[in-house]
């Protein structure tokens, strides 16, 4: 059995992706798969982005979408297609304020692409540019009291995860949650995504 700081951290980790369950909106939510449904029947892009964990996020995202038969490609790979007008960006940023994804999100914008926004503030760059925002909630800023010890002494309680993590792993619990979502609504079963994952791998 796990013990210590890491057992701590499992379950406040666990204990907060819980309680987000109640906090995640069911209708941007709905906002969110309606339009990559669309964008599914349309045969139109969908680019998925985020600047370091939160691009790893978005990887895992991409990959599920992929083996559910979008056209689908993550900013920074050399293979990403040229967007214009009613293709769908997929933009996390914990702050909405991450220079570079905000950037791209509003060259999305200007060729006439829907953004969909994950991040924890609504009313950031990034979420007022979004078409659509979907409120993950989550920790982004650095501790002042980097010991964990010295904040507990001085009664300053801030999550044992540490930078951005909480928002992270809830969004990224959140993006595999919209995955079963998408698998019913089109009509897809697990097989149809084994059969699209990838044979040759390093």
């Amino acid at each position: 059995m796990v013990e210590g700081l890491a057992r701590s951290a499992m379950i406040e980790i666990a204990t907060f992706i819980m309680r987000s369950i109640e906090i995640i909106s069911e209708e941007e939510k709905n906002k969110m798969i309606e339009t990559l449904v669309d964008a599914y029947n349309r045969g139109a892009h969908i680019l998925v982005m985020g600047a370091g964990r939160s691009g790893l996020v978005g990887k895992a995202f991409a990959m599920r979408l992929l083996h559910l038969g979008f056209q689908v490609y993550v900013l920074g790979e050399t293979i990403v297609p040229r967007i214009k007008e009613g293709d769908v960006v997929i933009a996390i940023s914990g702050s909405g304020r991450t220079r570079l994804i905000v950037t791209a999100a509003e060259a999305a914008k200007h060729v006439g692409a829907k953004v969909i926004a994950l991040t924890t503030y609504p009313d950031s760059p990034l979420g007022k540019l979004a078409d659509i925002v979907v409120r993950v909630p989550g920790r982004t800023k650095i501790a002042k009291e980097e010991d964990y010890f010295a904040r507990q002494i001085l009664g300053i309680h801030e999550p044992l995860a540490p930078l951005g993590t909480l928002f992270e792993d809830t969004s990224l619990v959140f993006l595999d949650s919209v995955v079963v979502e998408l698998m019913n609504k089109l009509g897809k079963t697990e097989e149809d995504l084994r059969n699209a994952h990838a044979n040759i791998e390093l």
